[in-house]
This record gives structure tokens, sequence and C-alpha cells, in this order.
């Protein structure tokens, strides 16, 4: 919706499904954060392994999408004069001088740890302190980090980041860094001081 309602200028079919892919699959990795314990709806409608394979594969093809992301932006360059594709990714990816590139380059790094952590999970969860506890801040640390660097970047250089999908994308970020913030930093319940008493039972 907000896509369609933007006032930014079409382009190209091939351009204009690039941009549609990508603003999907950020939208679909922000939608994760929802897909965690953090939201305790999910377990009183799905099964734990229900919601935790559409996890896995909602993850692995968004990654997929955002990690390919600086060789779709140069893909249309092959079917038009000028520069070639190879030679603008190359200038992009040097680009230090541009605030936006290297958010951009942040972003991507951490997107790339994030993937291979997570694939490699069984074996990095007991080097962990506390184990599948620590692992759990370790993952949600990097996919918060990331998230604030991808959204900077995308404010900065998203064509289609206008005001409205700038201020869905941080809604979004910011409900879902709150879940997890209740989830790992909460003060649980505190423990009564002596046992209930048993209702019908004198003292």
């Amino acid at each position: 919706m907000f896509y369609a309602l933007g006032d930014a200028p079409r382009r190209s079919l091939l351009k204009e499904s690039i941009s549609i892919l990508t603003l999907l699959a950020f939208s679909m990795m922000l939608g994760q954060y929802f897909l965690a314990r953090s939201n305790e709806t999910l377990p009183s409608l799905f099964e734990p392994s229900q919601i935790q394979k559409v996890h896995k594969y909602i993850a692995y093809s968004a990654v997929a999408v955002m990690l390919l992301h600086p060789v779709l932006v140069v893909l249309p360059r092959h079917f038009e004069a000028g520069v070639k594709p190879w030679d603008a990714l190359v200038t992009m990816l040097t680009t230090f001088d541009s605030l936006g590139i290297l958010l951009g380059l942040a972003a991507w790094l951490l997107l790339l740890v994030l993937g291979v952590t997570a694939y490699f999970r069984n074996r990095l969860i007991p080097r962990f302190t506390h184990s599948y506890r620590g692992w759990r801040h370790f993952h949600g640390g990097l996919a918060v980090t990331f998230t604030a660097f991808a959204i900077c970047h995308s404010i900065e250089l998203g064509r289609h980041t206008d005001i409205a999908m700038s201020a869905f994308f941080v809604t979004l970020a910011l409900i879902a860094c709150a879940l997890l913030a209740r989830l790992y930093w909460g003060v649980p319940p505190e423990k009564p001081l002596s046992p209930p008493i048993s209702e019908g039972v004198s003292t």
C-alpha cells in the first residue's frame, strides 16, 4: 500500500520488481520479531514446531534476498548502455564518503553474521554462557543492530522510503524491540513469601 501510494517516479518493470522484492523481504524480516517467543499470542494459536518452521523458511528466504541486494541494485545496468554492473557495484561498495553506503555495508555485514550464526546455531549454543539463553541474547542483539542500520540506510538512500514508508518501518522496529526487551529483561513475577493457603482449610 505504501509503495502504491508513494510518489516516487516509476521506472522499468525490472527495477520496480526488484524494489518491491526488497521492500517485501525487509518487511518480512521485521515480521520475524513477531514470530519469536516475545509474541505471547502465537503459542496459543499454533504449535511451537509450526512457528519455528515458518520462522526458518521466511528468515532464510528474506536473508538471501537482502544479501543479494547490492547485486540486484546494479543488475538492471546489464540491459542498459553505460556503466557495466560490475563497475557500478565496485564504485558503490567503495564510496566511503556516503553515509548511506556505509550504513548499508554495516547492515550487510551484520546480516551475513546473523545468517551464518543462525545456520550453525546448534554448534554455537553450547559455547554461550547459560547456553540457549546466551544464544538468544546474542541473536536478538545482532538482529536489533542490523535492523537499526538497515532502516537508517533505507531512509538515507531508499527510493521508496518516503515519510509514510519510513514511519511504517520505524514503528514496526520499535514495537519489535519493545517485545524483545520485555522478553529478555522484563522483571519476573515476584514469588510469594509463603505458600498460598488452600480454600476451605482453616488456620
